[in-house]
């Protein structure tokens, strides 16, 4: 399953915006060429791969023990506190599944968009939620949360770190390989 095409474009724009180097999209033909003739290599983050699968796995661990700790402390909450805690339980949920998604396709299939998605998910929606629950003391924040907590903003950060590396080379890649087709095509049509 892709991302719909107006997603996939927007994202794409936005991670060569960002992540494209001024200098490195101001080489000549023949400097890219040298480029793609050296980089012929597969452009996915291994270190952005172990931190979604063990991720992965963590997850499920995070989630009961969120579960079991909501129950416990469910009756001494104030009112908009179950509301809030719970609320961010299913956010966080459903973020975390769609989030995994996108690293994973993003990072394997090395697609940009799907990648930029994942790092734009992690670092403006998972990172805050999870400090939320970590640092907001009036939700009487028990020690297993807390460590659980700790683990899950590592591994987001660790994501977000190694996805902005990966998201970088990705579109480096993309961009010369883009180059080099035109290229090709003006030699083409000149000859």
């Amino acid at each position: 399953m892709d991302l719909p095409e107006p997603i996939r474009r927007r994202l794409g724009d936005f991670s060569r915006t960002v992540f494209v180097d001024q200098t490195f999209s101001k080489l000549t033909p023949e400097d890219h060429v040298k480029f793609l003739n050296q980089n012929r290599e597969v452009v996915s983050s291994l270190p952005l791969q172990m931190s979604l699968f063990f991720n992965l796995w963590f997850f499920p661990l995070w989630w009961i023990s969120e579960v079991v700790m909501l129950q416990l402390k469910y009756p001494a909450l104030p009112d908009y506190y179950k509301f809030i805690l719970i609320t961010v339980l299913i956010l966080m949920t459903l973020i975390e599944g769609i989030r995994l998604y996108l690293g994973y396709a993003g990072n394997l299939q090395e697609k940009v968009p799907e990648l930029a998605g994942f790092w734009l998910l992690s670092l403006l929606l998972q990172f805050p939620l999870t400090l939320f629950l970590l640092f907001n003391e009036a939700i009487l924040i028990q020690p297993l949360e807390r460590g659980v907590h700790i683990i899950l903003a590592l591994f987001i950060l660790a994501e977000a770190l190694s996805g902005f590396v990966a998201l970088r080379a990705m579109v480096r890649n993309t961009e010369s390989r883009f180059h080099l087709r035109q290229f090709n095509g003006i030699q083409e049509l000149g000859a």
